[in-house]
């Protein structure tokens, strides 16, 4: 006679409903009870997190997490498009929908949230939707091919990622935030206008400090959003995002214990106020908590399982203890991270670091001792992410001063200890995926499968694979050094390929050496498509913006519009002033430009002139009156040449041997335009007196009474370096034919976003091996870099100049839907500036700021560190 097993029923197949199926089938349980689960949609667990990447695929099969089989195989029985109404906790049964009624011995709610819609009136109109399964981006895919605009109503995590789905659709995109800035609950004031200012340039129109009052019918679209200000927007589309909302309905009707704001109560053990129910995931309510990321959920799941499997094996089962929020992601190609206490606390110390012109935010937040971490946010770069997330978890003290540890730059994989945690969502260790290479899984999808690491939201799986590598490396075994997960050739590897192939696009350089994903379609992504457009220029020179040769969908940042976003949503104008040397001519003409646009201007540290505060739409005005003057782009917004900074040399100083000047106008105009892995400063002093700092920069010059001295690999940034004494007593043709050559085996050999100094210092070999190559010409190759570096001379273009005459190029620059909507006035530049900049409890260095401030007693300290 067969026996009887008990019924476990799950109610909800999400990623946390699924997650805590396969820990059940992990310990063993599937076979110790007969499992149901219950899921209201018509497939299995899919990955959420993932949503937007459907819109890569039109396919829901590439973020599925299971299968119907799988569930099969496991002996688990699976009832899709089954939504359970009633659960009777005194004779432990569960009615469907359809009217079925199963017994249950154990019963774990995993209903997860649904999407919250505000109170709007005409919230129910047609195109009104919400973005939470795969049937809603059906529905926003249909609805975005009748729609030419489109709204999202929520600046959180989960309205940026609905709005880069719609911006995918091609249609005009709008972020309406009820807060004065996007991310509240994460993102400090700072952090968010940032945010805001790179999504901007993207593209994504925001719209912050917005109480929406009605939807109306439209008069140039189908709807009209009227907000409290008395302003409106007008959209085809509206999507709601506006946060989530614990699904706790089935509990309610069910007398099972809900919080005052929502959520099933649980205890340590995830179990409800109804006997053997657990709740897990967005639907549990902990402590007077809900927790709306997938790891705290799937925590959540463990300790669910754990506890039922102690109840069959008589052992421990572990507690669920909180979770950490930290997070690290991509909204629409912008990183972002968060960790602990990330918007700050009273009585905290805190290092700040500013840098306007990279486009990164960080700061971060100390105990009253300034020795503990205790949280962070970071914008533009999270490269450093799982170095001070292992510091806030082990809340070890930190060694050095808090800005050492800002300015330590990005983790390197050996110092992470063993008991890191690499993966937050599976809990996953170094030392787990360490073992796992070591065991003979070495590639990304076995790590996967065997430890859990990048399977849930992904945000680690670039450090997995860099763990992954790095234990290959230990081992003594080959490992994979691709630039990306789309290619397995590093940087120099791909220039080589598109030099020697004559590959200049995109679409061919990854059709023939790319990967497919799952699908069998070659995507490429934020990092392997900007390093290819940088690659395109530095060999062919084309025009950057090219939309037949497809160029223009790979520029990253700045370069989408040739300027530089800066923070208050503006853009800065920098023409080139070759040198430093301006006739009076020009200087008026830009003093009378800039008063036109009430833009205010500085003087950079590279001897030009920076006006701030351009908008979008104004842009190609300005340009096309700095060109008619006589001026041109000076790249400031792209990883080419910058400036070369001069002293006056000869030409008026005493002490000048040589003419630094004239030779700086010169080495400017041979190499502006020259794209690299990442920006290029040059500088030539008239003199051993040194005034323009040559030694401090990438390619430095210095006179002497026999010639000129050349440095190398100098950099006055984040991490100073002094430049490495290349040569003496040059003659300017020498001078030439080194620089040409020194530049063009960079660009030829450098990492992507690798600067002159880090080259320098991987190069093996060092100096003495570079010098071996452009003086002694030990790999016979000087002839084709002077060749190349010819070719980039004669083919340079004022990329602004070629752009004002392109009117698909100038559509680009027209920041509002209906132009006669644009505000009358915006705050004055200078009240703007002077407002900033007096009141500052932080200290200015170069484009950048770098500040500890106790907010107590707002004393300061700062560090003399140039930033840019």
């Amino acid at each position: 006679m067969a026996v009887t097993k008990p019924k476990l029923m799950v109610v909800g197949n999400g990623m946390v409903g699924h997650h805590f199926i396969e820990q059940l089938c992990s310990l063993g349980l599937n076979k110790q009870f007969d499992v149901h689960v219950f899921g209201e949609e018509p497939r299995p667990a899919y990955d959420r997190v993932q949503l937007s990447k459907y819109f890569e695929t039109n396919s829901a099969d590439s973020l599925m997490l299971t299968s119907a089989q799988d569930y099969a195989d496991w002996g688990i029985t699976l009832h899709l498009n089954t939504q359970i109404t009633a659960i009777d906790t005194a004779s432990k049964t569960l009615t469907s929908a359809q009217g079925d009624v199963y017994e249950y011995e154990r019963l774990v709610l995993s209903t997860g949230s649904f999407p919250f819609v505000p109170p709007i009136n005409g919230n129910d109109r047609a195109q009104c939707l919400v973005y939470r399964t795969i049937e809603d981006l059906e529905a926003i895919q249909a609805s975005a091919k009748n729609s030419k605009i489109g709204v999202v109503v929520g600046g959180g995590l989960l309205g940026l990622e609905a709005a880069n789905a719609m911006q995918q659709l091609g249609v005009k995109t709008h972020v309406v935030e009820f807060a004065p800035q996007l991310m509240p609950v994460q993102l400090n004031d700072k952090a968010g206008e940032l945010l805001c200012s790179k999504i901007e340039q993207l593209g994504v129109s925001v719209h912050t400090s917005k109480a929406t009052t009605a939807i109306i019918d439209g008069e140039t679209a189908l709807h009209r959003m009227t907000f409290s200000d008395e302003s409106y927007l007008e959209t085809d589309m509206i999507v709601f995002s506006a946060g989530i909302r614990p699904q706790d309905a089935l509990a309610r009707v069910s007398n099972i214990n809900i919080g005052e704001r929502g959520g099933i109560v649980i205890d340590d053990y995830c179990l409800t106020s109804a006997p053997d129910v657990y709740a897990i995931g967005e639907c549990a309510l902990w402590e007077q908590k809900i927790f709306g990321l997938v790891a705290p959920g799937y925590q959540m799941a463990r300790v669910a399982a754990s506890h039922i499997a102690s109840i069959v094996t008589d052992t421990a089962a572990t507690a669920f203890k909180g979770a950490d929020m930290s997070t690290k992601l991509k909204l629409l190609g912008v990183d972002v991270a968060a960790i602990g206490a990330s918007r700050g606390f009273d009585n905290a110390q805190f290092v700040e670091l500013s840098d306007n012109q990279a486009g990164i935010y960080k700061k971060l937040w100390f105990d009253e001792s300034g020795k503990f971490l205790k949280g962070a946010v970071l914008i533009g770069d999270n490269s450093d992410y799982s170095r001070l997330l292992d510091t806030y978890l082990s809340q070890d003290e930190i060694e050095g001063s808090a800005v050492e540890l800002l300015l330590a730059g990005a983790e390197s994989d050996a110092d992470l200890k063993d008991t890191s945690i690499v993966c937050s969502c599976h809990q996953v260790t170094k030392g787990d995926i360490v073992e796992a290479v070591k065991a003979g899984n070495h590639k990304m999808a076995e790590i996967k499968s065997c430890t859990r690491a990048a399977s849930g939201c992904g945000g680690c799986a670039p450090l997995v694979q860099k763990i992954i590598d790095q234990t290959l490396q230990a081992e003594g075994l080959d490992f994979n050094t691709g630039i990306c997960a789309h290619f397995d050739h590093n940087r120099q590897g791909l220039y080589h390929i598109c030099q020697v192939e004559d590959i200049h696009d995109f679409e061919t350089l990854i059709s023939q050496h790319g990967k497919p994903s799952a699908d069998g379609h070659h995507y490429g992504c934020d990092i392997c498509k900007p390093a290819a457009a940088s690659i395109f220029a530095s060999l062919k020179n084309h025009y950057v913006l090219d939309q037949d040769k497809g160029h223009v969908q790979l520029q990253d940042t700045n370069d989408a519009y040739l300027g530089n976003l800066q923070k208050d949503g503006t853009y800065s104008v920098v023409p080139r002033v070759a040198g430093g040397e301006i006739t009076p001519k020009k200087l008026i003409a830009m003093g009378e430009i800039a008063q036109e646009y009430d833009l205010y201007t500085k003087i950079t540290g590279g001897q030009r002139i920076d006006m701030f505060g351009a908008k979008l739409s104004q842009l190609p005005e300005i340009w096309r009156k700095l060109i008619d003057a006589g001026f041109e782009t000076g790249h400031a917004y792209g990883k080419s040449l910058r400036t070369v900074k001069s002293c006056v040399g000869s030409t008026w100083c005493r002490y000048g041997v040589q003419d630094s000047v004239g030779l700086a106008i010169d080495l400017e105009n041979r190499y502006k335009g020259l794209r690299s892995p990442h920006k290029i400063k040059f500088a030539v002093s008239g003199c051993t007196r040194e005034c323009a700092e040559a030694q401090s920069k990438d390619i430095g010059v210095i006179a002497s009474d026999k010639g000129w001295n050349l440095y190398v690999a100098g950099n006055g940034g984040m991490r100073p370096r002094h430049g490495d004494l290349f040569a003496t007593d040059l003659s300017t043709e020498d001078l030439y034919k080194y620089i040409d050559r020194i530049l063009m085996f960079y660009i030829k050999t450098a990492d992507k976003l690798q600067r002159t100094s880090t080259w320098m210092e991987s190069l093996e070999g060092g100096l003495p091996y570079l010098q071996s190559i452009v003086v002694d010409d030990a790999l016979a190759i000087n002839a084709e870099l002077e060749k190349q570096m010819d070719h980039i001379v004669g083919s340079y273009q004022c990329e602004w100049k070629t752009s004002l005459e392109r009117p698909a190029f100038l559509a680009r620059f027209n920041e509002f839907v209906n132009p006669n909507d644009a505000p009358a006035e915006e705050l004055h530049a200078y009240e703007r500036i002077r407002d900033q900049r007096f009141p500052a409890l932080s200290k200015n260095v170069g484009a950048g700021t770098i500040a500890i401030k106790n907010v107590t007693d707002e004393k300061e300290t700062a560090t003399e560190e140039a930033l840019v």
